[in-house]
């Protein structure tokens, strides 16, 4: 079992940045792929970004690739979204997910969730 909490969501303006964190705990942090997905009211949940067990790989969606960034940190079992020049569209629910051993771009892969945080970009 891995449990994930994710923090950091809030209110901020259009332009501006907050950087999410989802702290892990439960099984070897290290030896799970990571993700961070959004659901905003009335769409489906989308693929942000991801990185691989050991860190050295990363992947994007295009609608987010040059502005968000995703990192972790073994030695804090915790994975960190950076979000830049955030837009009214980024307004979501933020949800980290973690899979063993591979990263993936479709949520039904992720057996491991957390509860979300909100991001809510006023323009």
């Amino acid at each position: 079992q891995v449990q994930l909490v994710e923090s950091g969501g809030g209110l901020v303006q259009a332009g501006g940045s907050l950087r999410l964190s989802c702290a892990a705990s439960g099984r070897t942090f290290s030896s799970y792929a990571m993700a961070w997905f959004r659901q905003a009211p009335g769409k489906e949940r989308e693929f942000l970004a991801a990185i691989s067990w050991g860190g050295a790989n990363t992947y994007y969606a295009d609608s987010v690739k040059g502005r968000f960034t995703i990192s972790r940190d073994g030695a804090k079992n915790t994975v960190y979204l950076q979000m830049n020049s955030l837009k009214s569209e980024d307004t979501a629910v933020y949800y980290c997910a973690a899979n063993e051993p591979y990263s993936d771009y479709r949520s039904s892969v992720y057996d491991y969730w957390g509860q979300g945080t909100q991001v809510t970009v006023s323009s």
